[in-house]
């Protein structure tokens, strides 16, 4: 009997047939030899898929065997208990896969990190003889047996991955280890010390422990190698640089018995890119430009007395600004000691025209003689009394002003002079003298020495000590 595969071969030997029906049955015949050759290419596809084809058609086989052992394995399995219960603690192998970090939130005092969190260990009730190793299950086996009460300590909120379905894996081998991971999303809390904002640095902490199992009954520990991280080009952490990470395990003691608590840190520097941009040298050029008044001519006061004003509330807007960034904290940051002092320095600049002012428009006294030409016996009234100053003779009748002015010097204070009156005399012996008309002068001096001087020391203070 022929076979398709020999019709196939012999059918282009066929002679025609001469008459109409012998050519329906030639064309009959046809039709079945094509469609048998169709059959028999797709059987021969089906056959070799095991070999060179792409597409594999699992042996029915491998599959009832998984589920037969599945089916056994859960027929009496507990996922209530823990392995080895009553026997020994459950150790947990941890492994942690950084998928990316940030942002960080100062205000908060919070930071995202995106996590694979693995976790391994060996459940005897699970063990199988067959001939697959391992077997790689989904989500839907997850609640079919045991797995530890891990929880994040310093979580706010956790967030587990369900798209396009929950990422979770789970990996039984026949030697009842097990693996067990899912990709989470955490926002943890991170305390920040900013004293040093924004030149600060932090260890950002990842605990977790077991919930439930104290250390009698659950041990976890570190796998070699077991923290990595993913390329910091997608990483989130806009003002900070990825300085390095390190883990610790160590016994946290409570009334409930003592948990072992695993902790990731991860080392974060501020970059002060975005705070220089918008603080710093606006606080900066806003001292500067309060100079500018020192040059003005002091006769010009709405000129300099807006200018003053004006550097004042530019300040004063700044410091707010530079507030925002920060929580609410009661110590002073090293920002908030830059800002103070450039306003100070801003306010001592508007401060000096004021004095300059005041002082420029003292003049000197007119002090009339009040001279008694002629005293009677019959006055009852004691002699005035002759005072000498700076050589000259002063009644104590004379008007009561003059003589305090120049004695005790009221209104020219210790270190200033108003008038030439005030320059000598034994009430100025051992103190400074200072044209308070040249103030300006010593201010164009005094306030960018003592300005620079300040940044020397701020900046070498908090940058290298």
């Amino acid at each position: 009997m022929r076979t398709p595969g020999t019709v196939c071969s012999v059918l282009p030997h066929l002679v025609p047939a001469q008459t109409m029906s012998a050519k329906l049955l030639a064309v009959l015949f046809l039709l079945a030899v094509l469609q048998a050759c169709s059959r028999k290419i797709e059987e021969d596809e089906y056959e070799d898929v095991t070999g060179n084809q792409k597409w594999v058609l699992a042996p029915k086989t491998q599959d009832t065997d998984a589920t037969l052992i599945l089916n056994k394995l859960l027929r009496e399995y507990d996922k209530k208990l823990r392995p080895d219960i009553g026997i020994k603690p459950t150790v947990i192998d941890v492994d942690i896969y950084v998928n990316s970090i940030g942002p960080v939130s100062s205000i908060n005092m919070e930071y995202q990190i995106d996590i694979f969190f693995a976790q391994t260990w060996t459940d005897s009730r699970l063990r199988f003889n067959s001939t697959m190793k391992i077997l790689t299950l989904n989500s839907n086996m997850v609640g079919l047996i045991w797995i530890p009460d891990t929880i994040f300590r310093n979580s706010k909120t956790a967030e587990a991955h369900w798209i396009t379905t929950p990422n979770q894996l789970l990996r039984i081998w026949n030697d009842g280890k097990i693996l067990y991971t899912l990709r989470l999303t955490i926002n943890a809390e991170c305390q920040l010390q900013l004293h040093n904002f924004p030149m600060d640095e932090h260890s950002c902490p990842l605990i977790f422990s077991s919930y439930g199992y104290p250390k009698e009954e659950m041990v976890y520990r570190w796998r070699k190698n077991s923290v990595e991280a993913a390329d910091q080009k997608s990483w989130r952490l806009y003002q900070f640089d990825f300085m390095g990470l390190r883990n610790t395990s160590e016994i946290v003691k409570t009334s409930a018995g003592d948990y072992i608590v695993m902790t990731i840190y991860f080392d974060l520097s501020r970059r002060m890119g975005y705070f220089t941009i918008q603080t710093y040298i606006p606080c900066i050029l806003t001292v500067v430009l309060s100079w500018v008044s020192f040059w003005i001519k002091k006769d010009a006061t709405p000129a300099r007395t807006a200018l003053g004003i004006t550097t004042v509330l530019t300040m004063t807007t700044l410091s707010t600004i530079a507030r925002k960034s920060l929580p609410r904290v009661s110590y002073v940051t090293a920002m908030d000691l830059f800002v103070t002092v450039c306003f100070l320095f801003v306010f001592a600049a508007l401060m000096e025209y004021a004095t300059l002012n005041y002082y420029s428009s003292c003049k000197k006294p007119n002090c009339t003689k009040k001279k008694k030409s002629n005293y009677s016996v019959l006055d009852m009234r004691p002699p005035p009394t002759v005072i000498t100053l700076n050589n000259a003779m002063y009644w104590q009748e004379f008007e009561d002003t003059c003589v305090y002015e120049c004695l005790d010097g009221k209104d020219c204070q210790s270190f200033f002079c108003c008038y030439e009156e005030c320059k000598s005399g034994s009430w100025r012996r051992g103190r400074i003298h200072i044209d308070i008309l040249e103030l300006d002068s010593y201010s164009r001096v005094f306030f960018p020495t003592s300005f620079l001087l300040f940044n020397l020391v701020y900046w070498v203070g908090y940058l290298y000590l």
